[in-house]
């Protein structure tokens, strides 16, 4: 057992699958000798060689643009974005090309192109280095878009997207990178080999980990989240309880492909739901869970679905973000909301 940090954890799935693939290679700002920013890629320069891990220009149109020609070559390119919001001058490469070279010629060129984008916020970032951009990977067809929220699924999470032959645009939250957990890094390992074999005896890498997780369990209302918000839907659980609501908590892992069984089943079973996401409300990636617990589980709700998601605003300075982000009191008023639509049946009964 060692405890093992979120941003360890991810600094080993890349090894193992460089280990694994001399065809794996990782590149971005900064990657190489100084291991990244935030560290993910600290070590990997110098046990693979700097033709395995190296640094770019800062140009990320032009990382996206390789990653695509060396994708086409036969390489399987791991890519770093070092902040979300640098990320947006590669988005044409990433939405035109990277997402769309399998449908262009008919599945007959896959895109194994892993895109890491340290994303959201809670570390105090300036203009540029705190955003929330999962909304406009996930509305692209042809790219699947991970985000874990744990230390196990950060490495195993991103084994499987290295190994997809789908593009993946891999969702880290940054303020999970210093979070941890007691874990068996070989009895991780030996999981991801079995749940990979089992994937190739079915012939498809397809959904093999894109399944939600049930982070709590509950009986009276449903918190859907992802990424850097569910820790804090798990905390408005915990306080939640201690009022006498029984809250679960649903984790997404993959926004595209989305578990949308797992969702319906959890929000059928309480009746009410609210979804927590750190980006813009509107036109989000919440709208679309709105829109669809709405269809799907309509005559189980006992309450509107709400939604606790940033303003729609552009990101705040540091100062202000805690005043941005979703946190747990806003988690409880909206869950008091819901309770008060309780009550007021009750009463009128």
């Amino acid at each position: 057992m060692a405890n093992l940090t979120f941003a360890a954890a991810l600094n080993a799935a890349l090894a193992d699958e460089m280990a694994a693939d001399d065809l794996v290679v990782v590149f971005g700002e900064d990657v190489g000798t100084l291991g990244g920013v935030f560290r993910i890629t600290d070590g990997l320069t110098q046990r693979f060689g700097d033709d395995r891990c190296f640094d770019t220009p800062l140009a990320e149109s032009g990382i996206a643009g390789m990653a695509v020609g060396m994708a086409l070559g036969g390489a399987r390119p791991v890519i770093e974005m070092q902040f979300d919001a640098f990320a947006y001058p590669a988005f044409e490469q990433i939405a035109s090309h990277v997402a769309k070279m399998r449908n262009r010629t008919k599945g007959a060129t896959p895109m194994p192109i892993t895109i890491r984008i340290p994303y959201g916020g809670g570390i105090g970032g300036v203009e540029h280095h705190c955003d929330s951009s999962e909304s406009y990977y996930a509305h692209t067809p042809g790219l699947k878009v991970y985000t874990p929220a744990t230390v196990a699924d950060a490495y195993l999470m991103l084994r499987w997207a290295v190994r997809s032959d789908d593009p993946v645009v891999f969702m880290e939250p940054k303020k999970l990178y210093w979070s941890k957990a007691d874990l068996d890094l070989d009895e991780l390992r030996a999981e991801f080999e079995a749940r990979w074999a089992e994937a190739e005896k079915a012939e498809t890498d397809a959904e093999g980990w894109a399944r939600a997780a049930v982070a709590r369990t509950g009986t009276d209302v449903t918190l859907v989240s992802y990424g850097p918000s569910v820790p804090t839907c798990v905390a408005a659980a915990k306080a939640a309880e201690e009022e006498g609501c029984s809250v679960e908590v649903v984790d997404l892992r993959t926004i595209n492909p989305l578990d949308e069984a797992t969702i319906v089943r959890s929000v059928t079973k309480t009746g009410r739901a609210v979804v927590v996401a750190e980006p813009q409300g509107f036109a989000s990636v919440a709208s679309e869970l709105v829109a669809r617990i709405q269809k799907e589980c309509f005559h189980s709700l006992a309450a509107p679905v709400l939604r606790v998601t940033g303003w729609d605003i552009p990101y705040p300075a540091p100062k202000l973000e805690e005043h941005h982000l979703p946190n747990v009191d806003r988690i409880l008023d909206a869950i008091d909301d819901l309770n008060w639509d309780l009550d007021s049946e009750e009463a009128d009964a």
